[in-house]
């Protein structure tokens, strides 16, 4: 990895944890958890209280990935959305806090946000 990879890897982090200093998830209102990777999106809700995850959806899911074949990476992202939320709903869960990870609100996290709205989370 370069230095500035590293630096600009090293950038999200601090922000994510500056983030995490702010936005917790309750039982009530769990944290939808947002990681992007070169190749996929991954999505997590998560009861922080409890320490323990809730619904997930990612690119790598087998239900999912199917959905997004052919596809580019936006799409596949609000896919990933909706498929979070759908799971979140089956779980009982209407209201999220969202988490972008320290991440721009843009593109592929954008993507997502909107997918979970769309699929019936508010945030």
């Amino acid at each position: 990895m370069t230095k500035k990879a590293m630096e600009k890897r090293q950038s999200r982090e601090r922000r994510h944890l500056r983030v995490r200093g702010t936005v917790n998830g309750t039982s009530e209102r769990p944290r939808l958890n947002v990681f992007r990777s070169l190749s996929g999106i991954y999505a997590q809700v998560i009861d922080d209280t409890a320490g323990h995850t809730l619904a997930s959806a990612s690119t790598v899911d087998k239900e999912v990935a199917a959905a997004i074949d052919g596809k580019n990476k936006t799409e596949a992202a609000r896919i990933v959305g909706q498929m979070v939320a759908q799971r979140a709903k089956a779980a009982g869960i209407d209201k999220v806090v969202f988490d972008r990870g320290g991440y721009r609100y843009h593109g592929r996290i954008a993507a997502l946000a909107e997918g979970a709205r769309e699929g019936g989370l508010e945030f």
